[in-house]
C-alpha cells in the first residue's frame, strides 16, 4: 500500500463527519441534478456551496462570521449568487432529500407506528420595507396581534420518533409590501420560480392541499393528515379524501361552518344532547386532565365522521376523524402528534437560523428557508440513527463542537508539522515530511467536504 493510501485510510478511520456521510448516503449529487442545481459556468460546485451553508448553520455562525473565521470560505458575493439563482428548484431539493431520508428510516419503523402528515402555518417577523414576500399586517398567534412579517404554510412528516419538513409556501395577503410585478428578478411566466410566486396568492387551504398532493405523488406514505381548526372545513376534508388520505382535525365550534344531519345540527347541540347518555372516559396530557366521549355523526358532504368531545376544566375541544374505525382514545393520541410541528418550528428558530434570513430578494428568501429546513432534516436523521438519541439541541451542540474541533485541531497539527519540516538543520527528510503534510491536509479537507474526490 502506498504512503498516500495509508494516510487516506488512517485519516478516514479517525475523522468522522456524520453530515458528509449522510449526504453521500442519500446520493445528494443526484438530488442536486434533479433539482436543476448544477454548475453551469466557472465557479464552485453546488455541492460545495450547499455544504458551506450546512456548516454555517451547524456551527451557528452568520455568513459574515463564517467568511471571517474560515480560511476555506468564499467571497460573500459567491454565496449571494448561489441563493439568488432563479434556475434552482429549491422545492425539489427539500422534497427529494426528505423523501430519501424517510426511506432510509423505514427499516427502523415498527408495524404499529402511525406516520402522519401535518399542515400548519407560522408567522415570522420581518421589519424591512424592501423584503419581497413580506406583508405589513399578519395576525400572529404568538404575539396575539398583527405584525409585519412573512406567513409560511408548511407540510411536515412525523412518525413515532422523528419529524421532517417536506414543503412550504409563503402566503401573500392583501397587505403585501410588494406586488409580484415589482420583484427584483424577472421570471418567465412558465418557469417554476414564477409559479411559486403566484401560488402565494392562493388561500391557505388551497396551498395545503396542493402540498399534500405533491407529497403523496412522491411516494410519502402516511396514514393520516393532521390539521388545526383553521383548515378544518368540510371542503378541505373532502379534498383530502379524494387524495386518498384520512383527516384528523380539531373543529372550530362554528355553526356556520359545521352543520350536521339528524336531530342535533350543531356541535354544541350534539354535545349537550349526548353527554347524559354517553359513557365518558378519563385521560391526561401532562398535567392536564380531561374527560371525553365519541360519537359518529352524518354530514351532508362528508357522510359518516367520528367526533370526539374532550372536556377540560377550562374548555370543550372537539376533534373529527374521517376514519370512523378508530376509537376516541386513538384519535386523541394521533392528534397529539400535531404538536411535533410546533416543536419543529421552535428548533428551526433556535438552531437553524429560521426567521433570521438576511435577504430581501424573494428567491434568496426561499433558498435560505429551504437550507434551514434541509439542515434540520439532516440532523433529525443523524439523531434517529444514532444508538443513543438525544434532544435536537444536544445533538446540535455536539455536532458544532465536533466540526469545529476537527477543523481547528487538524489545522494546528498541520501547522506543527510544517514548522518541523522547515527546520532543515534538524531534519534531513524535510521534503518527505512536507509531502506528508500536503497529503494529510488534502484528505482532511476532503473529509470536511471542501475538496472533491479527484
Amino acid at each position: 500500500m502506498s504512503i498516500d493510501n495509508s494516510i487516506k485510510l488512517a485519516v478516514s478511520n479517525v475523522l468522522k463527519n456524520p453530515v458528509l456521510a449522510v449526504l453521500k448516503e442519500i446520493n445528494i449529487s443526484k438530488i442536486l441534478i434533479e433539482s436543476n442545481i448544477i454548475k453551469r459556468d466557472i465557479g464552485y460546485t453546488p455541492f460545495r456551496m450547499l455544504l458551506h451553508f450546512i456548516y454555517m448553520l451547524v456551527i451557528n455562525k452568520r455568513q459574515s462570521a463564517f467568511i471571517r473565521h474560515s480560511s476555506d470560505a468564499y467571497k460573500k458575493d459567491t454565496y449571494y449568487r448561489f441563493v439568488q439563482d432563479i434556475r434552482y428548484n429549491w422545492r425539489k431539493l427539500l422534497a427529494f432529500s426528505a423523501s430519501a431520508l424517510i426511506g432510509k428510516l423505514r427499516p427502523l419503523q415498527k408495524s404499529t407506528d402511525c406516520p402522519v402528515l401535518i399542515i400548519d402555518d407560522t408567522v415570522e417577523p420581518k421589519c424591512g420595507k424592501r423584503i419581497e414576500g413580506s406583508c405589513k399586517s399578519i395576525y400572529s398567534n404568538k404575539e396575539h396581534r398583527c405584525i409585519s412579517g412573512v406567513n409560511m404554510v408548511s407540510l411536515a412528516y412525523s412518525d413515532e420518533h422523528s419529524t421532517f419538513q417536506l414543503d412550504f409556501s409563503l402566503r401573500l395577503n392583501t397587505s403585501r409590501r410588494h406586488e409580484m410585478a415589482d420583484f427584483t428578478k424577472v421570471l418567465h411566466h412558465k418557469s417554476n420560480g414564477y409559479k411559486r410566486r403566484t401560488e402565494g396568492l392562493d388561500g391557505k387551504n388551497t396551498l395545503a392541499i396542493t402540498m399534500v398532493k405533491r407529497a403523496l405523488q412522491m411516494g410519502i406514505d402516511a396514514d393520516y393528515l393532521l390539521v388545526d381548526s383553521w383548515y378544518a372545513k368540510p371542503q378541505f376534508f373532502e379534498d383530502a379524501k379524494l387524495l386518498g388520505i384520512d383527516t384528523i382535525a380539531r373543529l372550530p365550534n362554528n355553526s356556520r361552518i359545521w352543520n350536521f344531519q339528524g336531530k342535533h345540527k350543531t356541535i354544541n347541540a350534539i354535545h349537550d344532547g349526548l353527554k347524559p347518555q354517553k359513557r365518558t372516559f378519563a385521560g391526561h396530557h401532562g398535567k392536564i386532565r380531561y374527560t371525553y366521549f365519541d360519537h359518529v355523526v352524518h354530514h351532508q358532504i362528508l357522510g359518516r365522521i367520528k367526533l370526539v368531545f374532550l372536556s377540560t376544566h377550562k374548555e370543550l375541544l372537539v376533534f373529527a376523524s374521517t376514519d370512523t374505525t378508530r376509537t376516541g382514545k386513538e384519535i386523541i393520541d394521533i392528534y397529539k402528534k400535531r404538536w411535533n410541528i410546533e416543536q419543529s418550528y421552535k428548533d428551526l428558530r433556535e438552531y437553524f437560523g429560521f426567521g433570521k434570513e438576511e435577504n430581501r430578494i424573494y428567491e434568496a428568501l426561499i433558498a435560505r428557508i429551504t437550507l434551514s429546513m434541509f439542515t434540520y432534516n439532516l440532523l433529525v436523521y443523524i439523531n434517529r440513527v444514532n444508538h443513543e438519541p438525544k434532544t435536537l439541541g444536544e445533538l446540535f451542540r455536539d455536532l458544532e463542537c465536533e466540526l469545529q474541533a476537527l477543523a481547528i485541531s487538524m489545522q494546528l497539527f498541520l501547522q506543527i508539522l510544517t514548522n518541523i519540516a522547515n527546520i532543515h538543520q534538524n531534519l534531513k527528510g524535510s521534503k518527505e515530511l512536507q509531502h506528508l503534510v500536503a497529503v494529510i491536509g488534502a484528505y482532511t479537507k476532503k473529509e470536511l467536504g471542501f475538496m472533491c474526490e479527484s
